[in-house]
């Protein structure tokens, strides 16, 4: 991979978009995890694609390519988000539902919209795509300690959804040993 990196910084077009091929499901799944349309993620996918194209020059290090395209990928979703609060129209467009999914999908989305945009794409980027925590840091311009924190937070809130049973008889205990 670091070698079609440097291929397409040196203005390689075919190298460029072997590398976006080998990309774009990541980028898919990082998009959809914060848009959640396949119309925006769709956008925000080729945008993120024509942005690279246009700035592949810059990348100083090709070993940290895929943590520079989702970084603008992140950049683009957050630009088309803007521009819902803006125009206020998200309300109007249903979503359409997909046929195909599966149904550990559906769980996996399910679960992803239990917590909020902050947990869900670092969730994402951890579980999904398999980032380090430093490179999520990176990628999100946070402290590593508040990405451990966001991945606490974020599997507590589920694990509240999921099993709250669990969650009430763990704070129970932790209520009961502070008493004492």
């Amino acid at each position: 991979m670091k070698h079609l990196v440097k291929q397409a910084v040196a203005g390689d077009a075919d190298a460029f978009l072997e590398l976006m091929e080998k990309n774009s499901l990541a980028m898919y799944k990082v998009a959809r995890g914060i848009l959640g349309n396949d119309e925006d993620v769709a956008d925000a996918v080729q945008d993120t694609i024509l942005a690279c194209f246009e700035k592949i020059h810059t990348l100083k290090k090709p070993e940290y390519f895929k943590t520079w395209m989702i970084r603008i990928l992140i950049n683009e979703c957050n630009k088309i988000l803007r521009h819902y609060r803006t125009v206020n129209i998200r309300e109007d467009m249903p979503e359409i539902p997909r046929q195909d999914m599966s149904i550990a999908e559906l769980e996996f989305k399910e679960m992803l919209n239990l917590v909020e945009e902050k947990y869900r794409i670092v969730l994402i980027l951890y579980y999904v795509e398999g980032f380090k925590i430093a490179d999520i840091a990176e990628i999100l311009d946070l402290n590593e300690n508040t990405v451990k924190s966001r991945l606490t937070r974020a599997r507590g809130r589920i694990q509240e959804a999921y099993f709250p049973e669990k969650t009430k008889a763990a704070s129970a205990v932790r209520t009961k040993g502070m008493i004492i």
